[in-house]
């Protein structure tokens, strides 16, 4: 049974992730914050060490913090917690199980990013930095990483209609963003953890260091 290892697997894209992969037979290793903190370097490391026999075919990078501010709102620690949590730690992930994949010859790896690596938006300084910078991660080892049959790839989800999504705003307020998507509608986590399936599973043999948007059209127009 091949292993899968992704972050932020309790809620949102993450879950929906969880369960793809449950659905089609792989064993699913997605830690708590309790079990790996990705806000502290230090709890990241102790769980690479404690996990670093394992041989993960396919890593999924999913969790992800947005705080939202102005440039000169932006504190010191919201730099340092979004870096750390969307970039750092996935990057200590990936130091210290690529290679077990290296020497299995197999691997799968997706960096989630988002829309606003591919567009932007006012008070997302820091968040779209961390955001092109996997991307810039995905690049590197897609190109490193390539004579080891280990493919990388970022998907960058647009609108997705999660339970934070409904939480943080009124229908009215998911109505009107809706209107400026081509398609008419936020996706569905499903919808966004389909395309990470195929991605990791055995289906793609080639595809590798590319950023795949799916937005529904949002960013083409």
């Amino acid at each position: 049974m091949r292993k899968v290892l992704i972050t932020g697997g309790s809620r949102g894209i993450g879950k929906a992730i969880a369960e793809i992969f449950a659905k089609n037979k792989y064993e699913v290793i997605a830690p708590t914050r309790a079990e790996m903190d990705l806000s502290d370097e230090n709890s990241v490391k102790k769980y690479v060490e404690a996990k670093k026999d394992i041989y993960f075919d396919v890593i999924v990078n999913n969790a992800g913090i947005n705080d939202i501010n102005m440039l000169e709102d932006i504190t010191d620690a919201e730099i340092h917690n979004m870096m750390q949590i969307n970039l750092i730690s996935p990057i200590i992930l990936l130091r210290g199980f690529a290679g077990q994949m290296k020497n299995n010859n197999y691997g799968r790896i997706v960096n989630i990013g988002s829309i606003w690596a591919s567009v932007s938006k006012s008070g997302r300084c820091v968040y779209s930095a961390t955001k092109n910078g996997i991307h810039g991660v995905t690049n590197t080892l897609a190109v490193e990483l390539a004579p080891y049959n280990i493919l990388v790839n970022t998907v960058c989800p647009g609108f997705t209609l999660t339970e934070l999504t409904r939480k943080n705003n009124s229908p009215d307020v998911i109505n009107e963003i809706c209107k400026d998507i081509p398609l008419g509608r936020m996706a569905e986590p499903e919808e966004i953890a389909e395309v990470v399936f195929f991605l990791c599973d055995e289906h793609n043999s080639y595809l590798t260091g590319q950023k795949i948007v799916v937005d529904g059209g949002f960013s083409g127009k």
